[in-house]
């Protein structure tokens, strides 16, 4: 199979915020020191060559890729001050961006003020759409979906929520077939044996349950670049927060929504705090507000090797999450605070219109890693499972 190099690859990764790895010579102190390094002994450093001589098909089909979580530890050890870990962040943004077919990640990632004017457009249009459904303020008590009626919320939420999964099954259809044929993976292969299956069904559970939910390589061998830290202020620690709170959200707000299709209470009334849908989103909500705002203190202060570096799109996403977890629990409080606030119906109208924007740029942002990163993972444990076998 003939490979065709690319030799605009580097300068279109430097766009996405790489550093100038033309400096690498592969030494493989980076390897070395990387407590995620594979038994090839090659990653990070298959990566930089891959920019290096232009290999695209290559970059955009790395599983190695995605398995690193940033910890500089590389960058800290590199003789030549190429700066490897940036440089695997800038390259997860660029195959974020070459997976999007609307070239809205390209856009966010490299063009800062245009990035900027399409977030906030996005904003009012949808702020304005559910402006123009509104009806009533009802002052005996705090009715949301009065104000805004539920139908309009419900519609144009599942039509966010399809193009979001139209969007995100694009790029990970294409990111899978890229990695089955660099791994001469087929279909066939996953499910042709008992044994196969086995392995199919194991390496799900270890990209999923294992890696994504349970973060079980970053928290026991990817080490903070400050070690000396308490475990509440670990990377990790905050990466697990923010996951979980989003999940503990989203089985809130399905609960919620669950309870009002079998006619038990109405989505958006007040309920007990001890009701589960309303228990577990108070716990999701606060989970992720320490996550998010431990990521927006640590890139202000640029506290560890990770958060030196920050794109307008890294602070925009982190902004919609912290909005969006902060206008959630000023409803609760207007839900029960007499007598009823005026502004609780303009806290609900933004805090719609934020997480649909949320929802909107998850292809298109860091949180696009939710989406590709499980998939490397997949990909990654059937290698490892190879290996093992062939041992």
């Amino acid at each position: 199979m003939t490979t065709l190099a690319d030799t605009n690859l580097l300068a279109s990764l430097q766009e996405y915020g790489a550093a100038d790895v033309s400096a690498c010579f592969s030494c493989g102190n980076c390897t070395a020191i990387c407590p995620l390094a594979d038994n090839d002994a090659t990653f990070p450093r298959r990566i930089i060559r891959y920019a290096q001589v232009g290999m695209t098909e290559e970059l955009l089909s790395s599983k190695e890729l995605w398995t690193c979580y940033h910890c500089g530890m590389c960058s800290d050890s590199c003789p030549t001050e190429a700066d490897p870990g940036e440089f695997m962040a800038a390259a997860r943004r660029y195959v974020t961006a070459s997976y999007d077919k609307t070239r809205i990640a390209k856009v966010l990632y490299t063009m800062p003020i245009l990035g900027t004017v399409v977030s906030l457009a996005a904003f009012f249009l949808l702020a304005g759409f559910l402006y123009a459904s509104s009806d009533i303020m009802p002052t005996t008590s705090l009715e949301l979906f009065t104000f805004v009626p539920y139908p309009v919320v419900h519609w144009l939420g599942i039509g966010v929520m399809a193009l979001v999964v139209l969007s995100g099954l694009a790029g990970m259809v294409s990111m899978a077939r890229g990695m089955a044929r660099k791994e001469g993976v087929t279909l066939k292969s996953l499910v042709e044996s008992g044994e196969a299956r086995k392995r199919t069904v194991k390496a799900l559970w270890f990209s999923i349950g294992i890696e994504s939910i349970g973060q079980r390589r970053y928290r026991q061998d990817c080490l903070d670049d400050r070690p000396v830290e308490p475990w509440y202020r670990r990377r990790w620690f905050i990466h697990a927060m923010t996951i979980w709170g989003f999940i503990g959200l989203l089985i809130a707000t399905s609960l919620d929504y669950g309870l009002d299709v079998i006619g038990v209470k109405e989505t958006g009334t007040a309920i007990p705090i001890w009701y589960p849908s309303r228990a577990i989103g108070t716990i999701g909500g606060l989970m992720l507000m320490y996550g998010v705002t431990f990521f927006m203190v640590n890139r202000w202060q640029k506290y560890n090797r990770a958060a030196t570096i920050s794109k307008p799109s890294d602070w925009t996403f982190l902004v919609l999450l912290w909005v969006t977890g902060f206008t959630g629990f000023l409803i609760e409080v207007a839900l029960y605070v007499p007598p009823t606030p005026a502004w609780g119906y303009w806290v609900f109208l933004v805090h719609v219109a934020i997480a649909m924007e949320l929802l909107l740029f998850v292809p298109f942002t860091k949180f696009a890693h939710v989406i590709y990163r499980p998939v490397a993972l997949f990909f990654y444990s059937l290698a490892e499972q190879k290996t093992t076998a062939s041992a």
